[in-house]
Parts: C-alpha cells; structure tokens; sequence
C-alpha cells in the first residue's frame, strides 16, 4: 500500500472517499444513503467524528472529516464502513421492494470471498485515501470538488440544489440533512 495514503496527524481534518466495490450505483436508493446518514451521526455524537462536508453520489461519497477524541480517524472510518455493511446487506435481504436484491447480494458476495478480511460480504472498496488537509488551498479545493461532484455528473445546476451534499449548509440555507462544522 502506498505510503501517500495514510492518516498521519490525527489533529488534522482529511479528505477521504468511500466507494462501493466495482463502483455499484448503490446509492440510488433512499434507504441506503440514510443508513450511512444515520451512521455519521452516531459518529458524531459518540465517537468523536467531526464532519465538516460530504456528498454521496451513486456508488461513493466523499467527506471532508476529522476527530475531536480519542478514537483514531482510522478506527471512526472502519467502525462507519462495518456498520453500514452489515446494515445495507440487511435491508437488501429483507427489503422485497429491491429488484436488484440477487444482482446486489452476488457482486457483494463474490467480492467479499475474495478479501480475506471479510466473512462473506464486501460492500466497500477497502481503502478511503485519506489526503491530509494541511493547507487552506487544499480545503478549499476538496471542499470545491465535494460540493461540485452533483453539478459536473449532470445532476443539479448549483451544489446547494443537492439534497444529500453538505452543500446547503455551506449556502447557509435552513433545511439540511446532516450537521457540520463549517470551514474554509
């Protein structure tokens, strides 16, 4: 594994990229974007998570994260990536309104037989790719390539139209999903 990816300073805000394996547009589905919401802010409120932005896309999200505790980045990340599996592969299992259930549980399935740090599902890649923030042009262009991920895919016209972005809060409006800590 390279030496550039890595969590140095745990003092320090990161930007890191969760993605789906073979880049499955997962996050299609409401339900599955709100597990992962549901799960940041467990974090937030007991494990120390500082989120300071985020957009989930269709298959990855993006987030600009740091701590406030004693948990290491690394350990909040793992916790956050465990919970949402297992979570999402229930709620595939269950949920008889998923038309990609087999499609979903096999990519899955055969992903996590392949890593040996799995018991038998894998829904994300392994690695985030933390990129240490270290200076203020480095926030302020993640900070710009996370809130403008929706624009350059098509979706929205400005990144405050996108509903599950941190966008909005950066735009000052009222109607938010997740808190965050502002910055830039």
């Amino acid at each position: 594994m390279s030496r550039k990816y890595k969590i140095r300073d745990q003092e320090k805000l990161y930007f890191v990229t969760f993605t789906i394996v073979e880049w499955i547009d997962l996050f299609t589905r409401r339900i599955y974007r709100d597990i992962l919401l549901d799960s940041l802010r467990y974090c937030q409120q007991n494990k120390g998570l500082d989120l300071c932005a985020y957009c989930i896309m269709s298959s990855h999200a993006h987030f600009i994260i740091g701590r406030n505790g004693e948990q290491p980045l690394e350990g909040i990340i793992r916790d956050v990536k465990k919970f949402t599996s297992v979570k999402i592969i229930e709620e595939i299992q269950i949920n008889p309104q998923e038309s990609r259930k087999d499609l979903l549980l096999w990519h899955f399935g055969k992903a996590g037989r392949f890593n040996p740090n799995n018991k038998s599902f894998q829904v994300w890649q392994q690695h985030s790719h933390p990129v240490e923030l270290n200076t203020n042009d480095k926030l302020s262009r993640c900070l710009h390539y996370i809130h403008h991920n929706p624009v350059e895919a098509g979706i929205v016209l400005s990144p405050e139209e996108y509903l599950y972005s941190s966008a909005s809060n950066y735009a000052g409006l009222t109607d938010t999903l997740m808190e965050v800590i502002l910055v830039e």
